[in-house]
């Protein structure tokens, strides 16, 4: 049996803590977050029944760091740092032969590479390459649906000068009409984008203003490391569709009220193979739930469980970098282990096809002639 541990932590310090501890929902955000901050990692979840076609099995655990993500970028990071060695030192204990970064935790600081070198023996992975394809894989898809043609769109990638947005940005690049980079920093982006020139056929720009690059972009994949939302209602085309790879989500919630002819959907969501549990361990056969339906996890987490799945204990996305043969890699071990994507889903409930085709309507979109999916491919 393959083990691993995955780390998770609070988004959202009242949401996420009142789940726990009710009184937490009359409470100050700063009261709250001083609190956690004294907490020490512990495990939350046992996850079982993960099963291969291979017939190979794994089981593993969640653990918790308890800080937030604007904790994370305001606390000193040698203090953060002791906080994840923490939750790896319990990874290991448990026998763990790789350990996962969730949300915030792959983000800050150098993506685990400190991390590794202070608790050898385990392995270490952000999850970044499999978020990636799963994005890929899901935009496609979506604009299909949403009657878009790649390769006359424009394409936004908002947080550029991450690995995860360079990297969506050069595969992407291959068949889009045009590909947008932006963000904060511009000699960057001009890099960058010298580099996808001789690479992709589409035509590279950039851009650091937000608001006025996504205002005809037909389709957006945003992943920036951003606490707060970046794209607000006033900002998206009609039509357009929005893949928000992000943890913290970088598209506003308000969205979701004030714009019906826009499809935003949340990039790797994946259906596990097995008859996976998630269960408390300190309240034996209670679920424990992070938002996602039964049988399912993020991209991050799935990358983990693969690995694992593979006997693959060693690092595999480290550091600030996603190359696209680590996403063509990682692709090729989902397709051998089961992992596929299962379904889109939008401010943490699932879209159907219905939802979707009222959006079409709204954007007054014509109805694809092949709207739904055969087995393989992403169903809605």
């Amino acid at each position: 049996m393959q083990q691993f541990a995955f780390i998770v932590h609070p988004l959202d310090a009242r949401r996420d803590v009142s789940r726990k501890y009710p009184i937490a929902k009359a409470l100050p955000i700063s009261l709250i977050e001083w609190y956690i901050k004294q907490r020490s990692p512990l495990v939350v979840a046992n996850v079982t029944g993960i099963r291969s076609p291979t017939g190979a099995e794994a089981q593993g655990w969640f653990i918790v760091c308890p800080l937030t993500p604007r904790q994370m970028l305001s606390l000193p990071l040698d203090f953060v740092y002791g906080k994840l060695e923490q939750c790896a030192h319990i990874a290991k204990d448990l026998g763990a032969g790789i350990l996962g970064l969730g949300a915030f935790t792959s983000v800050v600081g150098d993506g685990g590479i400190t991390l590794s070198k202070r608790v050898p023996g385990l392995a270490i992975t952000t999850g970044n390459s499999y978020t990636v394809a799963t994005a890929i894989e899901g935009t496609r898809r979506a604009s299909e649906l949403m009657g878009q043609t790649l390769s006359r769109s424009t394409v936004a990638i908002v947080g550029a000068n991450g690995s995860i947005g360079a990297t969506c940005a050069e595969i992407l690049g291959r068949d889009a009409a045009e590909v947008r980079l932006i963000g904060r920093d511009r000699d960057r982006l001009e890099t960058l984008a010298g580099k996808l020139r001789g690479k992709c056929a589409a035509q590279m720009t950039v851009s650091t203003d937000i608001p006025s690059s996504l205002k005809d972009a037909d389709v957006i994949v945003t992943v920036t490391s951003a606490v707060d939302a970046v794209i607000l209602p006033e900002h998206i085309k009609r039509g357009a569709v929005v893949c928000d790879v992000a943890r913290p989500r970088d598209v506003s919630v308000r969205v979701s009220k004030e714009r019906n002819d826009v499809l935003v959907i949340e990039g790797g969501v994946v259906k596990v193979p097995g008859d996976v549990k998630m269960l408390k361990p300190e309240s034996p056969g209670e679920d424990f739930y992070f938002g996602f339906p039964p049988q399912t996890a993020y991209a991050c987490m799935s990358e983990t469980m693969m690995l694992a799945l593979e006997g693959r204990y060693e690092n595999f996305t480290l550091g600030k970098e996603v190359t696209v043969s680590q996403v063509d890699e990682i692709s090729a071990m989902a397709a051998k282990h089961g992992f596929h994507l299962a379904g889109f889903r939008s401010f943490e409930k699932a879209v159907t096809e219905d939802a979707i085709e009222d959006i079409r309507r709204n954007a007054g979109i014509a109805t694809p002639a092949r709207a739904s999916a055969t087995p393989g491919e992403v169903s809605v």
